[in-house]
């Protein structure tokens, strides 16, 4: 009996030790909510996850919320790759926050457009998309063709915008800023310009998928809002469409950087180049519209009517990352002094 319970004891020990060995290939991952973490999920976990036998946890936030607990996990962070907007990217990047990426470990990264690439190698985008218009046209009839048309009074009690601290909403003030004759140094015009659009928006919403249900109960019939969100919408039955403004979309890059000081450096290499995959950039752009950086993807008819393409892709506003990181502290202590109180 000794013996067997000996045995016993050694097989609980090994297992238990293997359970553990499991448990640290554990990957996180920072990601965006919603439609983004499924499709996530589907085109990039999966494959990695049979490949490697590794497991992935997602945690999921905004672009502001990563950068803010990189900073504060500073050199231990509790995220292994992060999925975030090219600007804050940048802003990382400038804080030596991010890991530099080594090319020689993926295979893919030679079938990547080369502008995809961050200073440095310390970012790369993985897909291309915008903030443009997107609205009900049960509810309106004559589709927006401004950046404009938010302040139009038949739009009164309508409408919802983006709080600073998420892409469209930043995307949002510096469109009308624009129109209104500032520059990035100046934001002036644009606050001034969005005061009392702010303040008559159903919310100013900080997660993408919060305008889902506005949208659903026609709370809302118009919003600065990311065309591949309304495709994902579109598909399950939401009457919505897409409008890329006359005077051009504002282009979003989404990137991904591994944060330094990750233990998980080898492990996130291999899942960044599932993410740069024809496989993995296909999938994401069939099932998330959204625009690819791998050149062997090609588009399908279908995402060509709403994804950024063509005209809409060339009138597009691409803000450089390097501007935004240097004023988005200033923009943001605005925004909330002068606009959200």
């Amino acid at each position: 009996m000794r013996h067997k319970f000996c045995f016993a004891t050694a097989t609980a020990i090994l297992c238990a030790g293997f359970s553990l060995s499991a448990r640290a290939e554990e990957l996180v991952v920072g990601s965006f909510g919603g439609s983004f973490a499924d499709n996530v999920k589907a085109c990039h976990v999966a494959a990695f996850e049979k490949a490697t036998g590794a497991t992935v946890s997602l945690k999921l936030g905004n672009s502001s919320q990563f950068a803010a607990a990189i900073r504060a996990t500073a050199g231990k962070p509790d995220m292994d790759i992060v999925y975030i907007d090219n600007s804050l990217a940048a802003q990382t990047q400038g804080e030596k926050l991010n890991e530099i990426i080594d090319r020689k470990k993926l295979k893919n990264a030679g079938d990547v457009i080369a502008s995809a690439w961050g200073k440095d190698d310390a970012y790369v985008v993985a897909m291309v998309s915008a903030t443009a218009l997107v609205y009900n046209p049960k509810l309106v009839k004559t589709p927006p063709t401004s950046w404009l048309d938010l302040a139009d009074p038949a739009y009164a009690g309508k409408y919802a915008i983006g709080d600073i601290s998420g892409t469209s909403g930043l995307h949002y003030l510096l469109a009308l800023n624009k129109l209104k004759g500032g520059t990035l140094e100046n934001i002036d015009p644009g606050i001034e310009a969005i005061k009392p659009i702010a303040k008559g928006s159903a919310v100013l919403y900080t997660q993408a998928d919060q305008l889902l249900s506005l949208f659903e109960r026609e709370e809302i019939a118009i919003a600065p809002w990311y065309p591949d969100r309304a495709g994902v919408a579109i598909d399950k039955g939401l009457s919505l469409a897409v409008a890329y403004p006359k005077e051009g979309a504002v282009g979003i890059l989404p990137a991904v950087i591994i944060p330094k000081g990750t233990a998980k450096s080898e492990l996130a290499h291999k899942f960044l180049d599932q993410i740069l995959s024809a496989e993995g950039q296909g999938c994401f752009s069939e099932r998330a519209y959204i625009g690819a950086v791998n050149t062997k993807v090609k588009l399908s008819d279908k995402l060509r009517k709403i994804v950024p393409n063509g005209e809409s892709l060339e009138k597009a506003w691409f803000i450089d990352p390097e501007i935004i990181a240097k004023n988005s502290a200033n923009w943001t202590r605005r925004w909330q002094r002068e606009v959200a109180r």
